[in-house]
């Protein structure tokens, strides 16, 4: 039951977002933690990265906000959202660069983070985050891998 409500909430959410005749834009000012519930204790969903635009439903002068990000739906703490496109800072992450899989998709390649990004697959022992579709071959030119991350 409680499952059903859960992805009753989720769709009701989703479906606002799209229906809303005005969004509103913000930009997480630091590599920002999404979260199950409106708490610092609650499971973190995923980490959205430093500098990335997000869209909240209506303005307000709450500390919590819910938010729909790839597909995830939770909430992010409004202190570290801002109105203005923030600039991201290269000690936070290093220069974003992309590489052809075996199957022929397009893959971020390992990249610098302070905290694993959206999408991040595992973490290698070079200290970068990869983002590879398959287990065969990751972080091979990283030193292999450190530490396999959940997928949500």
């Amino acid at each position: 039951m409680k499952k059903t409500l859960f992805l009753l909430f989720q769709f009701v959410f989703a479906l606002s977002f799209t229906l809303s005749a005005q969004t509103n834009i913000r930009y997480a000012t630091t590599d920002l933690n999404m979260r199950s519930q409106s708490n610092t204790s609650s499971e973190v969903i995923l980490v959205i990265p430093q500098g990335t635009a997000v869209t909240i439903d209506e303005d307000c002068d709450c500390k919590w906000i819910p938010i729909n990000y790839n597909g995830k739906i939770g909430y992010v703490s409004t202190k570290y959202l801002s109105k203005e496109k923030v600039s991201i800072e290269m000690p936070y992450r290093s220069a974003v660069k992309y590489y052809t899989n075996s199957r022929g998709e397009r893959v971020q390649s390992p990249t610098h983070y302070n905290s694993a990004p959206a999408g991040a697959t595992a973490l290698c022992n070079d200290g970068t985050y990869s983002f590879s579709q398959s287990r065969r071959g990751t972080c091979s030119h990283h030193g292999g891998v450190a530490r396999w991350l959940k997928r949500k």
